[in-house]
């Protein structure tokens, strides 16, 4: 499998960070700690394989690696070293 074939667009992290956070978090941005640039969670590539128990957000300006989240067993990891922030809007929905 080509590198390629697991790069999707930022969204397909959202089912896995509603998990964590308890709101769909696709609008929310994050400032790349690598280049300082600020885009909507959405809006980056996301590496994940098909069946995998996590994924990498990377920074769409400078393919830095923002964030990680990885669920396994009874527990979640979530990573966000490659991030300065994060900031989720108040308008969106609790579940």
């Amino acid at each position: 499998m080509e590198t390629d074939d697991l790069r999707v667009d930022g969204n397909a992290v959202a089912g896995l960070l509603d998990e964590v956070f308890g709101r769909e978090l696709s609008a929310a941005r994050a400032r790349c700690d690598g280049c300082g640039a600020v885009a909507e969670l959405g809006a980056h590539p996301v590496y994940a394989a098909p069946q995998a128990m996590g994924a990498v957000l990377r920074c769409r300006s400078c393919d830095s690696v923002m964030l990680v989240a990885v669920h396994g067993p009874g527990r979640y990891w979530l990573g966000l070293t490659g991030s300065t922030w994060l900031e989720i809007p108040d308008g969106s929905p609790l579940h």
